[in-house]
């Protein structure tokens, strides 16, 4: 007898094609089996989820009777990187990535909890920042000040900080540099966000008199406003959020705010255009401030703070002696000291971590150079979502 499957082989985990019907009853059959499957897959999801559950108890219980942190990122990096191979392309990657960090944040919450500090208020771009870094499960505290940031880790009020360290248009953000030069706490993580700015107000775009946002905002959307409200007000202010509800409260006065989409939900505008930001791929680059070394995850970045010797040659020299090594530099920025008037640190990121080489070698030849080096934290160089 002829074989009329073809090889065709069935699969209790794939769906068998359906041939189109135009009876409506065999299509709330199919629909009904395909909705049942559904419902029994998402019953052993649960299950697995309350069986991963009880071994994360487990893993809280291991660290905190060894005193170990509950955040560790360079595994978040291996377990988001494996989760990638495994899935093979066949679910968008930002898609299962955002699914397991809220299985992660609830995870934090079994081992104990976090509390993390971000630049409020709320639905700022730290704020989005620190959500896409620790999930929903975690703790958000907004604070008025990066140095109130810095001082809530600093003090234990919280675990962890969340601040931008550099936007890929704007460069570095200063105040947050700064304070890094007197901290102690160290950078165990970074984040990469897209900054989308959405233009926002109670009032049809005719009547916009005012544009209310942060200097940074404004820095990253300067070319947009002189092309479509060059007669416009632009006020400076201390956030995005506070933009945005100085927007709303001015409405009558023509008030609109640039800022995240969010707003205009949380606050009650209208979002009259998006994506209004001069450069297409604008990213904000932020990190998380905490007080543990991270060990190396495969793919690294360390920042380093120095004060060179005030003598000719000096930078030369520090930036020959990580040409010896063979190191990457990334980055590499000069502030003033703050200590003494027109002497300079310098930032450096390198690839690499200092655990290993050749950064490893780098760091005591390096020292000679330096009347100060500080490590401000070696951590994964990927983005985690």
């Amino acid at each position: 007898m002829e074989n009329t499957n073809h090889g065709e082989e069935t699969s209790p985990d794939i769906p068998p094609r359906q041939q189109k019907s135009g009876n409506p009853d065999e299509q709330t059959i199919a629909l009904t089996k395909a909705r049942l499957a559904i419902d029994e897959v998402d019953a052993q999801i649960v299950e697995l989820l309350k069986r991963r559950a009880r071994w994360v108890h487990e893993v809280g219980r291991i660290k905190k009777e060894h005193d170990s942190p509950i955040f560790v990122p360079e595994r978040e990096t291996a377990l988001l990187n494996k989760l990638n191979s495994l899935n093979a392309g066949v679910l968008p990657e930002a898609s299962l990535q955002a699914i397991y960090r809220e299985i992660i944040s609830c995870s934090f919450f079994l081992e104990g909890g976090l509390t993390i500090a971000y630049l409020g208020p709320k639905g700022t771009w730290s704020h989005q920042a620190a959500l896409k870094q620790f999930g929903k499960s975690c703790k958000l505290i907004a604070c008025q000040s990066f140095k109130d940031v810095f001082d809530m880790v600093d003090l234990g009020k919280a675990q962890y900080g969340v601040v931008p360290v550099e936007n890929s248009s704007e460069g570095a953000v200063s105040p947050v540099m700064d304070l890094f030069a007197t901290s102690s706490l160290k950078i165990c993580a970074q984040i990469n966000l897209n900054i989308r700015y959405a233009l926002m107000a109670d009032v049809p775009r005719e009547h916009i008199r005012i544009l209310y946002s942060h200097p940074q905002a404004l820095g990253q959307t300067r070319n947009w406003i002189l092309r479509h409200f060059p007669n416009a007000e632009v006020v400076e202010t201390s956030s995005t959020t506070k933009a945005s509800i100085l927007a709303k409260e001015n409405a009558s006065m023509g008030g609109a705010s640039l800022g995240c989409p969010l707003a205009a939900e949380l606050f009650g505008l209208n979002i009259l255009e998006e994506d209004i930001q001069d450069q297409p791929g604008n990213t904000t680059r932020f990190v998380v401030i905490g007080r543990q070394d991270t060990q190396p995850s495969g793919r690294d970045r360390t920042s380093l703070l120095i004060r060179i010797q005030h003598k000719p040659g000096t930078l030369a020299e520090v930036i020959n002696c990580f040409q010896r090594h063979n190191n990457n530099l990334i980055r590499i920025e000069s502030r003033p000291s703050k200590s003494i008037n027109w002497e300079y640190v310098f930032y450096i990121d390198a690839v690499g971590h200092i655990q290993e080489s050749p950064l490893r070698e780098t760091l005591p030849e390096l020292e000679q150079h330096c009347s100060m080096l500080k490590i401000l934290g070696s951590y994964a160089d990927t983005d985690i979502v």
